[in-house]
């Protein structure tokens, strides 16, 4: 075989898979498990069945899939066993928006789910009542066709415009199926009547509902302008879009390259089929389009990470012992859940140094998919590739503001650069600090001129006197507004930070750089730093020990507290 370069690698490295197929159970040609056959002989290594509308194909291909791989093994045929594709539960949802169809396909879906079946059986009704009132029309412009009738001539299909034309057609009443569509069941004419459709934004919601991936079907096929797409994706990125179609049967090489360039600009993953539909669709193959298609399973690999969890864990009070340590077999369970594809972000008011020295003593160091938000969501970190990812800053100018107000309380304040704690001079306040976050101290006279490019937050202690702590705390809320943020990690230490830094922002912006659906991500916690984190959470943690006001907004409470090991058993139950 010829080589065919694709990005970097031949053809032969890769297998190829198809996103987006069809069957009888909406407008294809093939039964599904007909389907999962024609994918055996292409050499498919997946394939998702996504019929408009209907997840009726489902069950049928999966069970055949696996009645295949185990008549395979029975002959002792392992090497043919491996090659029957995966079949991904999937769904082509149509939508309006502006006017016209615009189609959301859902990959992985679980189609059990109560509010997404719902859905499909109020749908399954407008369809049908929709189908009755077409008949009624056609009847009375002399096509003399029930219901009945076109049920039992495609009797495993789900009843389209296409099947009315056909049986127009196959009885006589039209010489053609152009001849249907153009006086009879074609946009405004007389007998067509549209199908009842939800948002975009909504088909979004319902896949996100069935633990689905959305993606946005073939969007070059919407002829939009480039401002109307961008605005369309910027609305369905808000709403949970995961996915976009960038390499599809008809696009061409320009048309790829603008969808691709989309993904990027929204950090979507990238799909790609077909859109088979056997028969119905002439010239139109399985897995190749019409010939040049190349779907690469690299692009399967990608999306199921996006069903991954992620665990976004605060450290003190959750993660860690009371002495700071890990136990052994939590640092197990971490590393195990690491290596399974499972993304660790360790959520602190600590300042970088601190966590990393907390992943060295934990021999956590080499674990993959591992992220920190440190300073209480100021700096964002990918540990595994050693980038920051997202930095805000306080201003110099607001820095020295708020020491002068400090001092004037006669309040304990320092700052941060990057490897050092910025202070005037050692106190009792740094010596109980550093217990736990052994950083070096760089002791300066003016702590505002030490730290000229700003700093992630200043950190405010009282050992001995709380009620100044809330007093200070309220003066600068009254000063500065919604322009900084200040809360307490514990009762001894005020948090300053840059507007915009908080531990839920930080999750929703992992979330969306991954990409992966907020339902996939567990949020632990114990304090008042820790609420919007547990709150942006798909499911939110609160441990045993944790303050009354995290316990209110959580979803579930660890049985145990973090000194006795609280989280590992969600680790171990939901990370496997």
């Amino acid at each position: 075989m010829g080589k065919v370069w694709f990005y970097g690698m031949t053809q032969e490295l890769l297998q190829r898979i198809d996103l987006h197929t069809h069957s009888t159970c909406s407008d294809g040609t093939l039964h599904p498990s007909e389907l999962v056959e024609y994918a055996y002989q292409k050499g498919l290594k997946a394939i998702a069945l996504t019929d408009h509308d209907t997840v009726d194909g489902i069950s049928e291909a999966m069970e055949h899939a696996e009645r295949m791989k185990q008549r395979f093994l029975a002959k002792g045929l392992k090497e043919a066993a491996s090659r029957v594709p995966y079949v991904i539960p999937g769904i082509e949802l149509s939508t309006e928006y502006m006017g016209s169809d615009v189609h959301i396909v859902g990959l992985s879906i679980d189609p059990d789910r109560d509010s997404f079946r719902r859905y499909l059986e109020d749908f399954i009704t407008s369809r049908e009542n929709r189908n009755l009132r077409m008949c009624t029309l056609l009847q009375e412009h002399g096509i003399p066709i029930r219901y009945e009738a076109l049920l039992a001539e495609y009797p495993d299909s789900v009843i389209t415009r296409a099947h009315f034309a056909k049986y127009m057609l196959n009885h006589g009443y039209i010489s053609s199926m152009q001849e249907a569509f153009a006086r009879y069941v074609g946009d405004h004419c007389p007998c067509y009547v549209p199908r009842e459709k939800v948002t975009p934004e909504q088909a979004v919601s319902l896949i996100l509902e069935a633990d689905g991936i959305p993606v946005l079907a073939h969007p070059i096929l919407y002829h939009m302008s480039d401002a109307n797409l961008d605005r369309l994706v910027a609305s369905l990125k808000k709403s949970g879009l995961i996915g976009i179609e960038a390499i599809y049967s008809t696009y061409s090489t320009a048309e790829e390259r603008n969808i691709r360039r989309i993904a990027d600009k929204y950090r979507l993953l990238l799909s790609g089929g077909s859109d088979f539909h056997g028969e119905n669709k002439p010239g139109l193959d399985l897995g190749t389009g019409y010939g040049k298609l190349f779907v690469p399973s690299s692009l399967l690999d990608e999306l199921q990470k996006a069903r991954k969890n992620a665990l976004f864990t605060d450290m003190d009070g959750t993660l860690l012992r009371n002495d700071s340590t890990i136990s052994p077999e939590l640092r197990d369970e971490l590393r195990r859940m690491t290596a399974s594809g499972h993304r660790l972000i360790l959520s602190s008011g600590r300042p970088l140094p601190a966590i990393t020295q907390v992943l060295e003593t934990a021999g956590l160091t080499d674990c993959g998919n591992t992220y920190i938000i440190s300073n209480n969501g100021a700096l964002i970190y990918d540990w595994s590739h050693h980038t920051p990812l997202q930095k805000l800053l306080l201003a110099p100018d607001t820095i020295r503001e708020i020491i002068a107000l400090a001092d004037c309380d006669g309040l304990h304040i320092h700052g941060y650069t990057d490897t050092e704690i910025v202070c005037r001079r050692p106190n009792e306040e740094l010596a109980f600090y550093r217990r736990r976050i052994h950083m070096p101290l760089l002791c300066v006279e003016d702590i505002a001129t030490a730290l000229p490019q700003g700093c992630c937050k200043l950190q405010c202690i009282s050992l001995n006197n709380h009620p100044a702590l809330e007093a200070f705390r309220e003066k600068l809320q009254q000063i500065y507004g919604d322009r900084i943020r200040v809360f307490f990690s514990n009762a001894n230490y005020l948090e300053i930070l840059p507007a915009g830094a908080d531990k839920g922002r930080a999750l929703c912006f992992l979330a969306d750089s991954f990409p992966m659906p907020l339902s996939h991500t567990y949020a632990a916690g114990d304090e008042e730093n820790d609420i919007p984190m547990l709150e942006a959470a798909g499911t939110g943690i609160a441990m045993q020990n944790a303050a009354p006001a995290a316990k209110r907004v959580a979803t579930v409470i660890t049985e145990k507290t973090n000194d006795e090991d609280g989280l590992l058993p969600f680790v171990r139950d939901l990370f496997r």
